[in-house]
């Protein structure tokens, strides 16, 4: 899937959002450890968005967390 990522955060709910395209309602989640939520296709089981739940708290721990998952990033050119 090559698409641009977005990140948002949300101070009230301290959800850190990763979008690979807009959420919408069909998508299907599920819940990895370490209380990471992926939303994916309900055709192709990709993964679309990313939310990171307790963003700011694992920012004060200072903990390290992995995402198991592997990512493949490249710089886009403009045209």
């Amino acid at each position: 899937m090559a698409t641009n990522l977005s990140f948002k955060y949300d101070r009230a709910a301290d959800i850190l959002y990763i979008d690979f395209v807009s959420p919408y309602p069909e998508q299907d989640s599920e819940e990895l450890d370490d209380e990471v939520v992926i939303r994916l296709n309900p055709q192709t089981g990709e993964i679309e968005n990313l939310e990171v739940l307790f963003f700011s708290t694992r920012l004060l721990r200072q903990d390290l967390f992995t995402i198991p998952l592997k990512a493949d990033l490249r710089l886009t050119t403009s045209t």
